[in-house]
């Protein structure tokens, strides 16, 4: 009889993986090369005295072969940027799905897994939409470990410190969402690691 209960919890539990896993889109896992410049994989780079290495890292990972590890000095006064998408500088930094493929109506959030340090750094992910405005999002490093961060579509801010030349600015979340990016604010030294990011239900 013992058996017969653990064997259904286990089913139980596979079956709901299962559902769970068909309610999100994995658009990006980190794997593969990881580099920089006009053909890289990763859109980054730092000014204003701020700096930035991007590569990837297989001992610290939450899911396949490696995340992305991201080692930075954020400077009063400076920026940097980690991104991954289309229409970016990078030519080869584009998600495991097209854009336009999603199905944005049924979904409404991203969720990603950060591995964090308690550094207490704030750090900011944006996305991108189809009228080239970007958005925000505050995310914590005020936890020891793998972290799976959740940033519902409602919730995100247009920036009001910056916009790109092109951005429509009409204050509307237009879909298709085109990138998404990564920026530890000021005045924060340290490590961070990402993996899986996906768009869920």
């Amino acid at each position: 009889m013992k058996k017969v209960g653990i064997l259904a919890v286990l089913v139980l539990g596979f079956t709901l993986l299962a559902w769970a896993q068909e309610k999100a889109v994995l658009i990006d896992d980190f794997e593969g090369a990881i580099t920089g410049g006009p053909q890289g994989t990763v859109d980054f780079g730092a000014g204003n005295g701020s700096s930035v290495e991007v590569i990837a890292d297989t001992g610290i990972k939450y899911s396949g072969s490696q995340s992305l590890k991201v080692t930075y000095d954020a400077v009063s006064g400076g920026y940097m940027w980690i991104a991954r998408g289309f229409g970016l500088d990078a030519q080869n930094a584009s998600w495991l799905v097209k854009p336009q493929d999603i199905d944005w109506k049924s979904l409404i959030a991203f969720r990603f897994y950060m591995y964090g340090s308690k550094s207490g750094a704030a750090i900011a992910f944006d996305i991108k939409d189809n009228g080239n405005e970007m958005w925000r999002f505050m995310v914590n490093d005020d936890f020891q470990g793998w972290k799976e961060i959740v940033c519902p579509f409602a919730q995100f801010l247009a920036r009001s410190d910056w916009q790109p030349d092109n951005a429509d600015g009409n204050g509307v979340l237009d879909f298709p969402v085109k990138s998404f990016q990564f920026e530890p604010r000021p005045v924060a030294k340290g490590v961070l690691y990402f993996d899986r990011m996906e768009v869920t239900k």
